[in-house]
């Protein structure tokens, strides 16, 4: 799939690597770790992996606003197949599937979008807050990288939109779906009733303001937290992921919980989907995953990674790289199954 045409490319990578360099030096000596990381990851997609970052315009969705998505693309064309990889509340597309990239990218041209409100870049003029506008804008994006047809993977709410554009706004360009721990199949009251059995708003639960509520949100999300996250290491990564844009993710979350994807009722896939799941979830709990397995029917399957969290693509990330690429590129044909994959 060739990426979009990019003029003295070769150029631009290299002062992009020497700039980036030097950022990581600025910040180990400030010791600001969480900025480090990002800065980090940004050079090894672009060095490592070859992705390079492109900000796409989008068609304005009522004529008037103005939107803006950055996709983490490849730098060359490839016979690989696109895999389209949507993130979640936890950070953006590099924080989210760092440990990932590095052996998806060896099976699949990726493309890893931070979804709008997400990340320094993805931004809107738009009052539309939905899972349906995100899904139009991802698939937008898409068209405009000349990608016709392509499988998709989403994780948490990353799931929504993966699970909205293969039911509506993408339907006749996504191939085959993976879903991980993404409360779809739950009905928007349900999922209002699980945020109001919180000793906190669902706002100060996944965009925490103080070094505490990120702690939080971490155990909560993780079966086995980092057993090391002191202050200023929690507040230089609220700096960095959750100011910017704050508001209008809290706006996200609400319309999330009012409407969910977008679907009443909930329509089946015609796609076949992969549902993966950590069996100690606290935030969607594995009840969940079984319930989506027997709604979509005999076309899924659901796989359920033991000792992991919400957070599976990081706890459980072997597990989750190798089902995604069993899936995709060495199965023909699935059926109703469901498997529990031992640490």
């Amino acid at each position: 799939m060739k990426p979009p045409p990019h003029p003295h490319g070769g150029a631009s990578t290299l002062f992009a690597l020497l700039s980036l360099s030097l950022l990581l030096l600025r910040l180990l000596l400030r010791l600001r770790l969480a900025a480090f990381r990002d800065a980090a990851l940004s050079l090894n997609l672009l060095a490592r992996l070859r992705l390079r970052p492109v900000l796409l315009r989008l068609p304005p969705p009522d004529g008037a606003a103005a939107t803006t998505l950055r996709v983490w693309c490849p730098s060359t064309p490839s016979t690989k197949p696109p895999l389209l990889l949507l993130h979640g509340f936890g950070g953006d597309a590099k924080w989210t599937w760092a440990r990932n990239l590095p052996r998806l990218c060896r099976h699949f041209h990726v493309y890893a979008p931070d979804l709008v409100f997400f990340g320094a870049h993805s931004r809107s003029s738009s009052p539309l807050r939905s899972v349906p506008f995100q899904a139009r804008c991802a698939a937008d994006a898409m068209r405009l990288l000349g990608v016709r047809r392509y499988d998709v993977a989403g994780i948490s709410y990353g799931g929504f939109v993966a699970y909205r554009m293969a039911a509506a706004e993408a339907r006749d360009a996504v191939g085959r779906v993976v879903v991980m721990t993404s409360g779809v199949a739950a009905a928007p009251g349900e999922m209002r009733e699980m945020a109001a059995r919180e000793d906190r708003t669902v706002e100060e639960a996944l965009l925490p303001k103080t070094a505490e509520g990120l702690r939080f949100l971490v155990r909560r999300s993780m079966h086995r937290p980092p057993p090391w996250m002191p202050d200023f290491v929690l507040d230089d990564f609220i700096q960095l992921m959750c100011v910017d844009q704050r508001e209008e993710r809290a706006e996200l979350l609400q319309e999330l919980l009012k409407n969910g994807a977008g679907f009443d009722p909930l329509p089946v896939l015609t796609q076949e989907t992969l549902i993966i799941w950590g069996d100690k979830d606290q935030v969607f709990p594995v009840d969940l995953g079984h319930r989506l397995h027997r709604h979509l029917g005999e076309k899924s399957r659901l796989e359920i990674v033991e000792d992991a969290g919400h957070a599976l693509q990081l706890e459980g990330a072997d597990h989750v790289n190798k089902f995604i690429k069993s899936f995709l590129l060495d199965e023909r044909r699935i059926g109703p199954v469901v498997t529990v994959a031992q640490k």
